[in-house]
């Protein structure tokens, strides 16, 4: 894998979205991460990308053997080949003709060593200017092409005759297989907690272990919400001689896509803990992790390896990008749903961007449509949504359930269905006629929408095809953060946003990056409290005494956090203090509904 040349990367989003952004900005040296989990729709672009630039395509078809990790592989290896010769193209670009090659340096933070050499060479002339050209072309590289393998999302396959097939047949680990087969040298990143079965898969793989060299060819990479959870998956991994090469912690609520929440824990106080323990933890890991390397016969990771700790969820300035990376020493963050508004970095539908454009606030929200039973940050104008609720108004709820890779209920049958699907809610309004379901149940389950296919529809919309059964409806998962941006941007506005070369125009009422992920926190403890359970056992009202400590512990954070360090200007300073002191005031108000 190739040293990161950018202090930020582009997170996967959804299927579909960041599904081809490598051959968006990897050549500019700058990281993306690509969903691995639809091997469906990684076929449809390998095919629309194969007749784009030339290449012989072979179809792979759903009843060959091990298909869905083969179309992985295969996609991956096109998305390696095309982005090698994308940068091979770039190094011989000339200097005096070529705009793309002086995007590559002008794209780097000002103070990188590399950036400096390039602004030297444009003030040189003749031999000098020549030499220091020849100089830059060497630094040229492409950012890594990492994929990510949401663990939950990990279905028992089965053949054509109904028998079930091998566990590493199943979608996350084939998927994991089609990953360490590909040529690609990037990182696995794992989503949404442990798996005992794929983290032990690794296991099969030699490229996940260090060579003579120390050199490991395919890294992985944890997503986390807090420490503990760095630790127990950590520590699971390390003890089958498997090194974390990065914990990638995530807002739980400040963020796209699926939301899991902490027990009120809020994002300062996590990133202290990691910095306050980053050494322990990676002697910890090491240790750990080179006795079972050494019980395997293996070479050993070095005393120098640390874990990368870096960070993502509601950054949306220079000035909070700048003071995360320095008071928490971290090693990058992630830049997601701003990047949605990039058409050179992303692949969003012309409608889809419209809506986006015209949202409110109000339409941002935190939704029950994933079937995967966790919160899903939503949009309530999507194209996705109109097809939701027209379905309902047609007596038709539910999707025609096509690629099934959420299909987990075995609550009507042996053989587990989708709860977005048309057969589940069926069976499910049947027992509201009945009297059966209550209607707030039946809402819930009314709000499920099919993900697999509205999440990788954009992609396919955006290539200027139409997905297949002419499923077009989109869903989308941004942030709440992205509220606050409108406007559609080149790559280099967005990364010089980023970097603070220059300032895009937010919503003034846009709040720190710490407030606005404690504003939802304070949202989430206020309808968990007003849930009406028949009964308010004691371990739910343990539950809610600790969530609203960990807050105003948190909140206390902030203020010494305040008090002793200039993380903005002095007006963003005064509200920040000003909101914090009122959000402290509401949750000590807070008291539970008593039924």
């Amino acid at each position: 894998m190739n040293q990161a040349l950018h202090q930020f990367h582009i997170p996967v989003m959804g299927l579909g979205f960041t599904i081809d952004s490598p051959l968006k900005v990897a050549k500019f040296g700058i990281t993306s991460v690509v969903s691995i989990v639809d091997d469906h729709l990684l076929e449809e672009m390998r095919r629309i990308y194969s007749r784009k630039y030339a290449v012989p395509y072979i179809p792979i078809l759903e009843g060959e053997e091990d298909h869905r990790a083969k179309r992985v592989t295969a996609y991956l290896d096109l998305l390696h080949d095309l982005v090698d010769q994308q940068v091979n193209q770039l190094r011989v670009e000339d200097f005096e003709s070529s705009t793309s090659i002086h995007n590559f340096f002008e794209l780097l933070p000002s103070n990188h060593t590399y950036a400096v050499i390039y602004r030297q060479m444009l003030e040189a002339n003749g031999e000098e200017r020549f030499a220091l050209q020849e100089q830059l072309r060497t630094f040229i590289q492409a950012g890594n092409i990492d994929v990510n393998i949401m663990t939950k999302v990990d279905k028992i396959n089965r053949t054509k005759t109904g028998e079930v097939l091998p566990r590493e047949y199943s979608d996350a680990l084939a998927a994991l297989r089609g990953f360490a087969k590909s040529k690609v040298r990037g990182n696995v990143v794992f989503s949404a907690g442990l798996n005992p079965a794929l983290y032990s898969y690794l296991e099969e793989f030699e490229d996940f272990f260090p060579d003579k060299a120390g050199t490991i060819a395919k890294g992985v990479i944890l997503k986390v919400s807090d420490y503990r959870s760095a630790m127990i998956q950590g520590r699971f991994l390390a003890k089958k001689g498997i090194w974390v090469n990065e914990f990638r912690i995530e807002s739980g609520l400040n963020c796209g896509g699926h939301a899991f929440a902490t027990d009120g824990i809020l994002a300062g106080p996590i990133l202290e803990e990691f910095k306050n323990n980053k050494k322990s933890l990676a002697d910890l890991l090491r240790e750990s992790c080179n006795q079972a390397l050494l019980s395997k016969g293996r070479f050993l990771i070095t005393d120098d390896t640390l874990p990368k700790i870096t960070y993502q969820g509601g950054l949306g300035n220079a000035q909070e990008n700048e003071f995360l990376l320095n008071h928490y020493a971290l090693d990058g963050t992630g830049w997601g749903s701003p990047f949605l508004l990039v058409p050179e970095a992303t692949s969003v539908d012309d409608e889809t961007l419209q809506r986006i454009l015209e949202a409110k606030k109000s339409d941002y929200y935190l939704s029950h449509a994933s079937p995967l039973g966790v919160p899903f940050n939503n949009l309530r104008t999507s194209t996705g949504e109109d097809q939701r609720k027209a379905r309902i108004e047609k007596n038709r709820a539910g999707s025609p359930c096509y690629k099934k890779f959420l299909a987990f209920s075995t609550e009507y049958s042996e053989k587990p269905i989708c709860t977005a699907s048309r057969e589940y809610q069926h069976l499910k309004l049947k027992q509201f006629n009945a009297g059966e379901v209550s209607q707030e149940e039946m809402t819930e389950v009314l709000e499920k929408d099919c993900l697999c296919e509205g999440l990788s529809a954009p992609a396919i919309l955006h290539a200027g095809e139409v997905p297949a059964r002419n499923l077009k409806a989109v869903t989308i998962c941004p942030g709440p953060n992205l509220a606050y941006f409108k406007g559609i941007y080149s790559l280099k506005e967005m990364v010089g946003h980023i970097y603070g070369k220059l300032q895009l125009p937010l919503d003034p009422e846009r709040p720190h990056v710490f407030i606005k992920e404690l504003q939802l926190y304070v949202q989430h403890l206020q309808k968990e409290m007003e849930k009406t359970l028949p009964e308010q056992t004691a371990k739910y009202a343990s539950y809610l005494e600790k969530f609203k400590g960990n807050l105003l512990e948190g909140m206390n954070y902030y203020k010494e956090l305040a008090n002793q360090w200039s993380m903005d200007t002095e007006e963003v300073m005064s509200s920040f203090k000003a909101q914090l002191q009122a959000l402290e005031d509401e949750v000590k108000g807070l008291v539970p509904v008593i039924v």
